[in-house]
């Protein structure tokens, strides 16, 4: 998923943005996306993508038993992996959003389901009509994009229905003194990778920010059984207004 940007640097972001997975070799090719979260077992990123594939297990397990007809929106969908699982819940709409032209390209040329669109645009309060209500608003591995977590979700409460809610997975929160040494880490990792300025659009968020919300922890990772074998390192939180 590619940074909540300005209109007059989305392309120049967006390159870059692409010239960095390239490098590190998250670019997948389209047979590879229409087989994620599964990934072949010598895949450098095998690793990663196990702890993904629980992650949007517990979450599709839990929409699967609502039980009820959802329309769901993934802000972040990038090439649109998440989406196509969550479309499979029987009586849902998908709708996977992201600012990204080439993974959403991908998205629409590899998945194809008469309840799932892709949407090109950057997410903020204009981006759909305001008759337009999700009961699901997903951020999985997209929520760092964002620089303030107090704007993006009163964004998203705002296309909530009456009972609608958040769900944010698969991203990392810190307390202050982590987030201080993550973003030094983040500055360092992309001067090395020669793209220092990415720097600027990846986001270490704190945990107090989303303490300050109506939420609920519906996984853990600092769990015993967590840490000692599966190793899961998001938490899975959901917020409502």
């Amino acid at each position: 998923m590619t940074p909540a940007v300005t209109q007059a640097t989305e392309e120049a972001l967006e390159e870059m943005y692409i010239a960095i997975r390239e490098k590190e070799g998250r670019i997948y090719t389209d047979r590879e996306v229409a087989q994620l979260p599964a990934i072949e077992t010598h895949h450098r990123f095998y690793k990663e993508w196990l702890i993904r594939q629980r992650s949007s297990q517990r979450l599709v397990a839990y929409l699967k038993a609502m039980r009820q007809p959802l329309n769901i929106l993934e802000i972040g969908c990038g090439n649109g992996w998440l989406s196509a699982k969550l479309a499979d819940i029987p009586h849902v709409k998908v709708t996977g959003l992201d600012p990204n032209q080439i993974e959403i390209q991908q998205a629409q040329r590899v998945f194809k389901k008469p309840n799932l669109q892709f949407v090109q645009k950057g997410f903020d309060q204009h981006v759909f009509d305001k008759k337009v209500k999700f009961d699901i608003i997903i951020f999985a591995a997209s929520l760092q994009y964002f620089p303030s977590v107090r704007e993006v979700m009163a964004n998203a409460f705002a296309l909530l229905t009456e009972r609608g809610k958040v769900h944010i997975l698969d991203t990392p929160f810190y307390n202050k003194q982590q987030a201080d040494v993550a973003a030094q880490r983040c500055l360092k990792y992309y001067e090395d990778m020669g793209f220092p300025g990415m720097a600027a659009n990846y986001f270490h968020h704190t945990m107090n920010k989303i303490q300050s919300f109506k939420h609920r922890v519906l996984f853990d990772p600092r769990g015993l059984w967590n840490r000692i074998v599966k190793k899961d390192v998001f938490y899975w939180i959901v917020l409502k207004p």
